[in-house]
């Protein structure tokens, strides 16, 4: 079944000069582009968008992490996007990550681990809408 998945390349790639390899491999891995835009969040957006990690311990770690630099976001398509996408990333762990997936390649640690990815249909449906409106996403 075809999907849609939001990808966020984080801040530690984006300040590595990596959002080319990281987009490359989504692409290499039969994912279609179908928008993409870079943004740089404030904490307030960061909160909004990580509201369901609230009550978890590594919420404001992860808000400060998210709004210090810019992001590159992209809405990807495909047969099973978000379970691809999510193959491509690699665990969230980088030391863990299997070879060539992006974690691996481009994470520093499990907290700066280059890039994030949907779980869920609901929440893809949730992350797509909160960066891109309907005039912005063009099917290929």
């Amino acid at each position: 079944m075809t999907e849609r998945t939001l990808s966020i390349v984080k801040p530690d790639a984006v300040a590595k000069n990596a959002i080319g390899g990281v987009l490359s491999i989504f692409e290499k891995g039969g994912l279609r582009i179908v928008a993409t835009k870079m943004v740089r969040l404030t904490r307030a957006q960061a909160e909004g968008f990580y509201a369901v990690h609230r009550e978890r311990p590594f919420f404001p770690t992860l808000c400060d992490f998210m709004s210090e630099g810019p992001i590159v976001v992209s809405v990807l398509e495909g047969e099973g996007a978000i379970a691809r996408h999510r193959e491509l990333l690699g665990a969230t762990d980088p030391s863990k990550a299997a070879d060539a997936t992006v974690r691996r390649l481009y994470g520093t640690n499990i907290e700066r681990n280059a890039a994030h990815g949907s779980d869920a249909p609901e929440t893809a449906a949730f992350e797509i809408g909160y960066f891109f409106n309907a005039l912005e996403l063009h099917a290929r």
